[in-house]
């Protein structure tokens, strides 16, 4: 399959303090160096720590933080050569997914309103057209028609999310960025959402960028898995590989997280010491060497490159060199 999205060093930085002249005294390296690609419809898990900037790299890829450096090719266009009316035509294919349902939806317009808002701004078939569209949506995500005319307030955090979704397939995007859909949601609920958009993928033809702090959550949903540490992906394999035979010791620490639901079996848990490093002032070398129990001397100065050691098996770490 084709590549649909291809991200190439992808940065982004934040200034948090300036010199008399304007210049960046410190910066947040909130994403720095990230590279990857998405084939058309498939699913790419993005999972991390909190605060390790999946967030972030998804927000940048469409467009929403612009990035400091890096390019990002949508279905062979480069996005950052695009002018603001081609990025806005091309906005149709690129839509998210939010973490919060409550924050994410405007509590002062209907449902309609908020789900019809994409098919008016693109002046997509006439107003009444566009109103039975909207209903059409709502019945695709589990919704009622008559709750058209309703207002977020009105509805629990499972339909909010679901009208999210619905927003997000107004204009049959090709790529969806799903970020953190259901960490806000309660367990019942979870699985609810996860099936409706593995049904909507199968229906509509998407592909999705699914960010979560979650393995469990991923690893229903995804192909390929990709783990990301302070601001870079550390391993990127498929599922099944990932979770059989984690390579990275980031990834086999948080698959070791994970609890397991037969007491029977005894699992080996990697339990890592101290906190995550600044994204401010990184470490030298590994950014991992810190909390690394299988820390090798070169680690500490001379940061790994990111290098296939399978057929698709990718891995930034210097005990692969």
């Amino acid at each position: 399959m084709p590549d649909l999205l291809r991200v190439v060093n992808l940065q982004k930085y934040y200034p948090l303090h300036r010199s008399f002249f304007g210049k960046p005294k410190a910066v947040v390296k909130a994403v720095d160096g990230v590279c990857f690609s998405l084939k058309t419809g498939e699913t790419f898990g993005l999972v991390g720590e909190s605060g390790c900037g999946k967030s972030t790299l998804g927000r940048c890829i469409l467009r929403l933080e612009q990035p400091t450096a890096g390019s990002v090719f949508f279905d062979g266009q480069d996005l950052a050569d695009l002018s603001r009316r081609k990025l806005r035509a091309l906005r149709r294919d690129m839509q998210m997914v939010f973490q919060d349902p409550y924050a994410s939806l405007n509590p002062r317009k209907t449902v309609g309103r908020i789900v019809g808002d994409a098919l008016d701004i693109h002046r997509v078939d006439s107003r009444k057209a566009r109103r039975e569209r909207v209903k059409e949506l709502l019945e695709i995500v589990g919704l009622r028609t008559e709750h058209i005319d309703r207002y977020p307030n009105e509805f629990s955090g499972g339909q909010r999310q679901r009208i999210g979704v619905a927003r997000a397939i107004a204009l049959h995007p090709k790529l969806v960025i799903a970020d953190e859909p259901v960490s806000a949601l309660d367990v019942s609920i979870r699985a609810q959402i996860l099936n409706l958009l593995v049904q909507l993928q199968e229906k509509l033809q998407l592909t999705y960028l699914f960010v979560s702090h979650d393995l469990s959550v991923v690893r229903h949903i995804s192909d390929r898995i990709a783990v990301m540490y302070l601001g870079k992906i550390v391993e990127l394999a498929e599922k099944k590989a990932l979770f059989e035979s984690p390579a990275h010791p980031y990834t086999k620490a948080l698959l070791g997280a994970i609890p397991s639901v037969d007491p029977r079996k005894r699992k080996t848990r990697l339990i890592l010491e101290g906190d995550v490093p600044s994204p401010v002032n990184p470490p030298a070398g590994c950014r991992f060497h810190t909390r690394c129990p299988d820390a090798l001397p070169d680690c500490f100065s001379e940061e790994p490159g990111f290098r296939e050691i399978q057929a698709g098996r990718w891995v930034a770490c210097h005990l692969y060199g």
